[in-house]
């Protein structure tokens, strides 16, 4: 960013047009809804003392989607080894309790909350309607890698909604 002004400008804007999407990555990683909130804010933090690096290179919903699945994966990380997070067993019930979601998107969270890490952030971006190329950009995995991905996943999800 070239200047303060630019860097808040934008700030405000990804606050108010991509905090739906930043919302939503945080769900898939929060064990409950405080857990849920302390990721947006870590995400936060780190989207603004990024935009200072924000060359423009890309979309800033694709810098903002390799921003947020980074930060949430770190936590993940960091978390799994402290004993801080839920079991996976545990993921499904939380996804439950979340009321104001229907039936089928809870169900739905719930599969994919048991994906792991990489793979819950390839499959969101591609429910979002991103294109393989995005999500190639997004993870650095090659188009095609990503293409393969998204079917086995695809795939793993439906086994698991049947069993």
């Amino acid at each position: 960013m070239n200047t303060e002004t630019q860097r808040k400008e934008l700030f405000d804007t990804i606050l108010s047009r991509y905090s739906p999407m930043i919302d939503k990555i945080c769900y898939m990683y929060g064990s409950d809804e405080d857990h849920r909130k302390d990721l947006y804010q870590e995400c936060m933090a780190n989207v603004w003392q990024g935009l200072r690096s924000y060359r423009g290179d890309s979309q800033i919903s694709t810098w903002l989607y390799r921003a947020c699945i980074n930060t949430c994966i770190t936590c993940y990380r960091r978390n799994r080894h402290s004993g801080g997070m839920v079991s996976i067993d545990d993921a499904g019930q939380i996804a439950a309790d979340d009321r104001s979601r229907s039936d089928e998107l809870r169900e739905l969270y719930r599969l994919i909350s048991a994906l792991s890490p990489v793979d819950r952030g390839i499959i969101m971006m591609w429910l979002d309607e991103k294109s393989y190329d995005e999500i190639s950009d997004v993870t650095g995995m090659p188009r095609n890698t990503v293409a393969s991905r998204i079917r086995r996943v695809k795939n793993r999800l439906v086994e698991m909604s049947n069993s």
